[in-house]
């Protein structure tokens, strides 16, 4: 559902279709939240950035149907370094998918592994870099509170489901995060350069 950007084309070539992308992230929630406490704070961060896009896609729905389109109009406003901007609410999203996905890909590869190292694996690849030292050390203070694998997974599984069905599950999902997330990397980087932000995230 991505147009996928080329080196030289113009930004207008560039697309990430909004409600899509923003029910992604709802799932992600959700996953999040049988995680337990420890994710309370991502989860909020989440679920306020995914307001933020729909209240400005829903002022226009028709134009703001392409993320991209936000991202223009914050950079036409100069709007986009703002802390409350569509275009930092959108590289965190981004971000927290990169999360999750690390997250499964873990557990996939390796259930026997403790959730709690899994989950700070994950972030440690993902989204530390990103953190100052207050974020990343209540992090480490939140891991205390994940789960063990058993009760996740358990958590994670429908009344119908077994261990090997929920294993498919994930790494559908996973081959389909990935492609999406390599395109939209490759999308914000170019967007990002082109209107000389990316430094300022």
């Amino acid at each position: 559902m991505l147009a996928k950007v080329q080196p030289g084309d113009s930004l207008d070539a560039a697309h990430i279709p909004t409600k899509p992308f923003l029910h992604v992230c709802t799932l992600i929630l959700q996953v999040l939240e049988k995680i337990g406490p420890t994710m309370a704070v991502l989860r909020q961060d989440i679920y306020q950035n995914i307001q933020r896009l729909e209240i400005l896609c829903e002022s226009d729905p028709t134009k703001y149907s392409n993320l991209i389109e936000m991202l223009k109009k914050e950079d036409s406003e100069c709007n986009a370094r703002k802390g409350t901007s569509c275009s930092r609410a959108f590289l965190w999203l981004t971000r927290s998918m990169n999360f999750m996905v690390a997250l499964l890909q873990r557990m996939v590869k390796d259930p026997g592994e403790s959730m709690e190292q899994a989950v700070e694996e994950s972030y440690n690849i993902t989204m530390k870099q990103w953190h100052g030292w207050i974020s990343s050390a209540a992090f480490k203070v939140a891991l205390k509170l994940v789960p063990d694998n058993k009760t996740f997974i358990s958590l994670l599984m429908t009344k119908d489901q077994n261990y090997d069905n929920l294993k498919d599950d994930m790494q559908t999902l996973i081959s389909l995060l990935v492609p999406l997330l390599e395109e939209i990397h490759s999308i914000l980087l170019r967007i990002f350069v082109n209107l000389n932000v990316l430094s300022s995230f």
